[in-house]
């Protein structure tokens, strides 16, 4: 299936999953989640965001509440300010529709602001777009069946090799395995990343 996306050249951090899945409808570039607060003490996603911060840049989309704030503050004590863009999304009363009670303060958060909306934010964040693609939506991320099919999962000599790409990017040899398809797919296409793991047997 292909669908027209909005195609930027950073990538997009946003609070939760289901901002994510809303971003994700329309945004063609990466969108890492914070989980909330989580990433104060996450040491792992913070090297992940630094890591793509320096490489690609990042845009950050949080709700609008002060909790948003936080994050975007907490992100820019570890990101440089020429690789950080912010969108800020309106003030909008309500609540989702999956939640049974509205925000704390009552507004609206990424999830339920309307697409037109966020993409206006996106406009005057000074993100970098690139236009719009026919973006095909399977066959263009790396997934773990990728990882698998490279011999960086499954096989008697991964865990090796997966320390060795990890040392080559410059990463924490101790990122998971998922946080490591969530780098790659930030710092390559598909095609670059096979290249990639190819250059780097060769040189084992």
């Amino acid at each position: 299936m292909n669908s027209e996306k909005i195609e930027i050249k950073e990538a997009v951090i946003v609070e939760g999953k289901y901002d994510k899945i809303k971003l994700q409808s329309f945004i063609s570039s990466p969108v890492i989640e914070t989980n909330g607060f989580r990433i104060f003490k996450d040491k792992e996603k913070q090297s992940l965001i630094r890591k793509i911060a320096d490489t690609r840049g990042i845009l950050v989309i949080t709700d609008s509440d002060s909790a948003g704030f936080m994050i975007r503050n907490f992100l820019k004590g570890f990101v440089s300010d020429d690789n950080i863009r912010h969108a800020y999304i309106p003030n909008i009363k309500g609540k989702e529709k999956r939640k049974e009670e509205p925000s704390k303060e009552g507004f609206l958060g990424v999830e339920g602001i309307d697409i037109s909306l966020i993409t206006e934010a996106i406009e005057k964040s000074g993100a970098t777009i690139i236009g719009k693609s026919d973006i095909k939506e399977s066959g263009t991320k790396i997934t773990k069946t990728d990882f698998f099919e490279l011999g960086l999962s499954g096989r008697e000599n991964s865990h090796n090799l997966r320390k060795k790409v990890l040392s080559s990017l410059s990463l924490p040899e101790y990122l998971s395995t998922n946080a490591m398809i969530t780098a790659v797919n930030c710092l390559f296409t598909k095609d670059e990343f096979v290249k990639f793991i190819e250059s780097i047997k060769l040189a084992i």
